[in-house]
């Protein structure tokens, strides 16, 4: 999955082309298996798309991709946040050790430690309010995401800042204040899709205004 992605972003595998499963094993010296399973999961993140008897070709990645993810990741946990702050479970602690482990990871220069962290403090919200399905269907596209774009990491903010943006969510929940805590997770997520948009555009080449392309396919799904 990852030399996939990386062979995208830097030109090596081309939108359109047909590409052969078998001559991927071999670049990469593995058998066919792992990488028709990782190809399937590229396959449901919209990356790629098989072409019978033929391989499979890359799917241009466009930026309405990301804000329609984006969106449905507002739907179901800018509610969430809020029943977690109304919960009788209290998860304060568990919030507080993973804004730990990702100031450690920030600390370490270690991004895939730092996002894993990240997204066990949504998971944790997500299921403290309630919504364990919600939780299933965020850990799919925040995959999606990943392989989608890179992360917006030392392009445009760096680890501190996302930390920091996590404190108002995970102060408003341990208060118990429900409306802060959804609007703090909405203000997350806003800005965090926000910036993928502009990425996504930036790389795509397109020169359609990012705000606008971002209110547009985000209206009604903002709280």
């Amino acid at each position: 999955m990852d030399y996939v992605r990386t062979s995208v972003m830097n030109g090596q595998m081309q939108p359109g082309e047909l590409y052969s499963v078998y001559q991927l094993a071999e670049e990469l010296e593995i058998s066919r298996s792992p990488v028709r399973d990782g190809l399937l999961r590229l396959e449901e993140a919209g990356m790629i798309r098989f072409s019978r008897n033929r391989g499979f070709q890359v799917i241009p990645t466009t930026p309405a991709d990301i804000a329609e993810i984006f969106s449905i990741r507002i739907a179901l946990e800018v509610p969430a946040a809020r029943r977690a702050a109304l919960s009788e479970a209290d998860e304060s602690a568990r919030l507080a050790e993973l804004r730990i482990e990702m100031q450690q990871a920030a600390a370490d220069d270690d991004e895939e430690r730092f996002f894993r962290a990240d997204q066990e403090l949504h998971n944790v919200i997500l299921v403290t309010g309630g919504a364990r399905r919600a939780r299933d269907i965020v850990e799919r596209l925040r995959l999606n995401t990943r392989l989608l774009t890179p992360s917006t990491v030392g392009l445009y903010r760096g680890f501190d800042t996302i930390v920091d943006e996590h404190d108002p969510i995970i102060d408003a929940i341990t208060r118990g204040d429900d409306r802060a805590a959804a609007e703090a997770m909405q203000s997350h997520l806003v800005l965090t899709g926000r910036l993928l948009v502009k990425q996504a555009l930036a790389q795509t080449g397109d020169s359609e205004d990012p705000d606008e392309l971002w209110e547009r396919l985000t209206a009604g799904y903002l709280h």
